[in-house]
């Protein structure tokens, strides 16, 4: 009897984000910088004496065929990239979907990690990515981009350069050890008590883009932009001007497609930037989720975001990305 134990991180958009649409990246090249964080997708995979697939994930399933499969992540997976018998597979994670931090994309590299591990395929962290980007983005046809898959496989704090030619460069951030522990000090997460589908915003962002919107490009033009001075501000250790510049990002980022804030989002951030927040923003799409901020004053913004009823999400950078073990 053998169980494949895998998992995949989270993770957290430094800059960037929203250039790694095909939409955009395909004419005008994409560049972004992301975190992965000790939050994780977990997968068990158990590989003998099942006669029917039983996947346990939020719903449960028992099919005879891959093709039956009502998830869509879990039948393309298991159709395109699994010919052996059938497995039970039951998923957990750290943090619900829809909440901006790549759950989906760990979800699809955590899969793909660990039927490769139970056929006795070697992975690299590219070819993971990449395949997994084809799932989500080719087969099922999702407006997402290609960050959450990249950073789920690799891990760690790096940039990652899309471009037209479907290449991606990808290059871990050479931080101080002053800066590393800066970033895991002072920026902190917060859950705005609100779950969003992405979907509506990135079908939008598309939309604009393909019509060569200029107001779309144009916003987007700075993003890129914006991700390659964080890069170099992360690089040198000017944390507060990065602070600034993750302000800056927000207010661009608000004027790119409706609905990318609320009411509570809003105040929300008016009341960390009154209490040691230099700047912040929304990770993931927008709509929803987590709010990230950088703060000179840590607990000071701790108090007054639990008073606004936000809880904080404590994390770390994970340096590994997706791993898989097998036990008997």
């Amino acid at each position: 009897m053998s169980i494949i134990f895998a998992k995949a991180p989270l993770r957290i958009s430094l800059g960037g984000g929203g250039t790694d649409l095909p939409s955009y990246y395909r004419e005008h090249g994409g560049f972004l910088i992301a975190g992965a964080i000790e939050k994780y997708v977990y997968m068990l995979v158990h590989d003998l004496f099942q006669h029917r697939y039983r996947l346990k994930y939020s719903q449960m399933e028992e099919v005879d065929t891959p093709s039956e499969i009502k998830h869509p992540i879990l039948r393309e997976v298991l159709s395109n990239y699994w010919d052996g018998a059938p497995l039970e597979i039951a998923s957990v994670a750290d943090i619900p979907a829809g909440t901006g931090l790549g759950s989906s994309g760990a979800f699809t590299v955590c899969l793909l990690k660990a039927i490769a591990t139970a056929s006795a395929r070697s992975t690299t962290p590219a070819s993971l990515a990449e395949q997994a980007c084809h799932v989500e983005i080719d087969l099922l046809g999702e407006p997402i981009g290609k960050q959450d898959q990249y950073a789920a496989a690799h891990g760690g704090i790096c940039s990652y350069e899309f471009h037209s030619d479907e290449r991606v460069t990808v290059e871990p951030l050479a931080l101080s050890g002053a800066t590393l522990t800066g970033l895991r000090d002072q920026l902190l997460l917060f859950y705005t008590g609100e779950t969003r589908s992405a979907g509506t915003i990135l079908n939008d962002q598309n939309t604009r883009t393909q019509s060569a919107d200029h107001d779309m490009l144009q916003n987007l033009d700075r993003t890129k932009s914006i991700g390659y001075q964080s890069r170099d501000l992360l690089i040198s250790g000017d944390l507060n001007a990065y602070g600034e510049l993750l302000h800056e990002h927000w207010l661009n980022k608000q004027q790119r497609s409706p609905g990318m804030s609320s009411t509570r989002i809003d105040d929300l951030y008016t009341t960390a930037r009154k209490n040691g927040v230099v700047g912040g923003k929304l990770v993931g799409a927008g709509g929803g989720g987590f709010l990230l901020v950088y703060s000179t004053d840590p607990e000071r913004t701790r108090t007054a975001m639990s008073r606004a009823d936000a809880l904080e999400i404590r994390f770390d950078f994970d340096l590994h990305g997706c791993t898989a073990t097998t036990h008997s």
